[in-house]
C-alpha cells in the first residue's frame, strides 16, 4: 500500500466516488467524520460497501471508534461479518490492540473467517498517554498478535486538541512534539516489523505542500501515507512508488554482493556500499514487486 484514503461511511456519494480514486486502500470511517446521530446509518452503509467490493482492486479497512468509547465493539460486530481487510484502531495503547485481537478472533470464528484474517493498523500517537507509552508497541509486546498488526501510523490533529495547541508553526513545519510523534512512529513500526504509515496532510488543495511532505516521509522511511481527499491520491502514489532508477540501483547492489558473498564492503559506480545498502536494496526490490 502507498495510499490510504479516509471516506466518511455515512456518505453514500463519497463512498461511490472513492471507488474510482485509485487509492491502494480505503478506510471507511465510523469515527471522527461521523456524528453519533448518523452512526447506525454509517455502519449500515459500511456493511453494504464491504459486501459489494469483496473482489475490488483496493484494500478495505474500517476505522472504528476507540475501544474506550464504549461503541467500538458495536462497530466491530456490525462490520466484521462483511470481511474487511483490516481495522484501523484510533487513540490506542498496546493493551487496546491486544483487546482488539481477542474481539476479532471471536468475531472471525462466528463469521467463518480464518483467525487473523482481519489485520490491524494502529493510530498510536493521538493522546499524550499514548505518546508516552509508544515504545510498548515494539520489543515483542504483541506475543501472538504480531501477525495481525499490519501497520502503525500517527495522528497530529487529535494530539493537538489534547494538548490545546497547534501542530504546525507559521511556516507550515510541524512543531517539536509532533515531529517527535512522527519519528517515534517510524522507529516503533520498524521495531514491531509493521508498515510505517505517515499521517494525513489536511490542506488537500496544496499539491506542492503535499508532494514535499510525501518526499520527506519517504526519505525518512515511511512507505505509505493516509489521505483525506481523492485529489491527493495521485501525488501520494507517485511519491511512494519505487522508481526505475531505484530498481536499477537495487539490482546492481544485489548482483555485486551475490558475486562477492564474503565481502562486507564493495565499490559500485564509484561509491562504497556495505551490508546495510544490501538490506535497503532488497527492500526496494520487494516494494517494486508489490
Amino acid at each position: 500500500m502507498r495510499s490510504l484514503l479516509f471516506v466518511p461511511a455515512d456518505s453514500e456519494r463519497k463512498l461511490d466516488r472513492a471507488r474510482q480514486s485509485h487509492a491502494d486502500a480505503l478506510i471507511l470511517d465510523l469515527e471522527d467524520s461521523v456524528v453519533p446521530a448518523n452512526r447506525a446509518a454509517a455502519r449500515s452503509q459500511a456493511r453494504a460497501f464491504l459486501n459489494s467490493t469483496g473482489s475490488a482492486g483496493f484494500r478495505r479497512y474500517v476505522r472504528i471508534n476507540p475501544l474506550a468509547s464504549g461503541v467500538g465493539l458495536d462497530d466491530l460486530v456490525a462490520v466484521v461479518p462483511e470481511r474487511p481487510d483490516g481495522i484501523v484502531l484510533p487513540k490506542c495503547s498496546r493493551e487496546d490492540v491486544c483487546t482488539l485481537d481477542h474481539y476479532l478472533s471471536a468475531l472471525e470464528a462466528t463469521s467463518a473467517l480464518a483467525r487473523g484474517a482481519i489485520r490491524v493498523i494502529a493510530i498510536a500517537t493521538e493522546t499524550p498517554a499514548a505518546m508516552l507509552a509508544l515504545a510498548n508497541h515494539a520489543h515483542g509486546a504483541y506475543v501472538g498478535v504480531s501477525a495481525r498488526l499490519e501497520g502503525i501510523t500517527w495522528g497530529a490533529e487529535d494530539l493537538a486538541a489534547a494538548l490545546g495547541g497547534h501542530n504546525r508553526r507559521a511556516d507550515g513545519i510541524y512543531d517539536d512534539v509532533y515531529r517527535l510523534a512522527r519519528s517515534l512512529c517510524l522507529l516503533v513500526a520498524a521495531a514491531a516489523e509493521a508498515t510505517p504509515i505517515d499521517t494525513i496532510y489536511t490542506d488537500f488543495r496544496d499539491e506542492k505542500g503535499l508532494a514535499a511532505e510525501c518526499t520527506a516521509a519517504r526519505r525518512s522511511g515511511f512507505t505509505a501515507k493516509m489521505a483525506i481527499h481523492p485529489a491527493q491520491i495521485a501525488v501520494i502514489n507517485e511519491a511512494f512508488s519505487v522508481t526505475e532508477e531505484e530498481l536499477v540501483w537495487a539490482r546492481k547492489v544485489v548482483s555485486v554482493f551475490a558475486e562477492n558473498p564474503d565481502a562486507g564492503t564493495l565499490a559500485l559506480d564509484g561509491k562504497m556500499i556495505d551490508r546495510p545498502h544490501l538490506t535497503l536494496a532488497r527492500r526496494l526490490l520487494g516494494l517494486g514487486a508489490a
